[in-house]
């Protein structure tokens, strides 16, 4: 397999991004996330990308962490710049109107469960294993794990998670919701790649408007929440999908999404 850090390929619709530091259990460190970035900037200027699959080499570990043998000699101003740089990177994933699907086979612990958190879906082998281990080394998430996990598991179970530096088997991240499906570990790519096929061949424009306004939506009350989903829902009637969509339907055929 290739030196490079991270991996990019494509198949039609699909683009599959692979953490590749398998020999150190594709740990994140300044390099990777450097690398990370550059990949994130080629998905974004091409338009022929619908989906993205992120997933580790290997069967040992999605990402086990961050690097530790870089973290260790790190001051308070490196450290800044390591944690500032890391939530830029994972941020972006986030706020990109493409989805991402996580498929985790192996640890996803600290830095890598905090990758996972900001795909749209977190596909996993139930041989996989979740946590927040970063109090057993005397530090914390550092990545967005606080924010993210207390806003989708709730502030008791994000503070046993990251106050106890436990982790957990993949049927407990699938029961407490951070995790959507489990999978047997050589079904877990087929399965991402079919719900990355399913998404890719849906209306660009609908399915980038569903993560933005759920990300969106779930920081407002909900009455704004509401209305914001209405003003998205008739934006999408600007749109020529929109008309494509639904004159198959009326038609019985199968639309031609262009993403305009």
């Amino acid at each position: 397999m290739s030196d490079t850090p991270v991996l990019l390929e494509k198949n039609g619709a699909i683009a599959l991004l692979t953490i590749n530091r398998p020999d150190k259990l594709n740990a994140l460190n300044l390099h990777v996330l450097d690398v990370l970035a550059q990949r994130l900037d080629e998905i974004e200027a091409d338009d022929s990308i619908r989906v993205v699959v992120l997933t580790g080499a290997g069967r040992k570990a999605f990402v086990a962490g961050a690097d530790i043998a870089e973290l260790a000699p790190m001051d308070y101003h490196a450290a800044l710049r390591f944690s500032t740089s890391g939530n830029r990177c994972l941020s972006r994933i986030e706020k990109s109107a493409k989805p991402y699907i996580a498929a985790v086979n192996g640890f996803a612990l600290g830095g890598g469960c905090e990758l996972a958190l900001v795909c749209d879906v977190i596909l996993a082998s139930n041989t996989a294993r979740f946590g927040f281990p970063e109090v057993t080394i005397g530090v914390i998430p550092g990545f967005g794990g606080t924010q993210r996990l207390a806003r989708l598991i709730g502030r008791n179970a994000a503070k046993h998670w990251t106050m106890t530096g436990d982790i957990y088997p993949a049927a407990e991240a699938q029961r407490i919701g951070l995790v959507y499906r489990l999978h047997d570990p050589e079904e877990l790519m087929d399965a991402a790649m079919k719900t990355a096929g399913k998404m890719a061949r849906r209306a660009p424009l609908a399915v980038a408007e569903c993560k933005n306004i759920i990300n969106r939506g779930i920081q407002l009350p909900l009455d704004y929440a509401l209305e914001a989903e209405s003003r998205a829902f008739a934006t999408l009637f600007q749109t020529e999908d929109q008309s494509e969509g639904m004159q198959a339907f009326l038609g019985k055929r199968k639309p031609d999404f262009r993403g305009k």
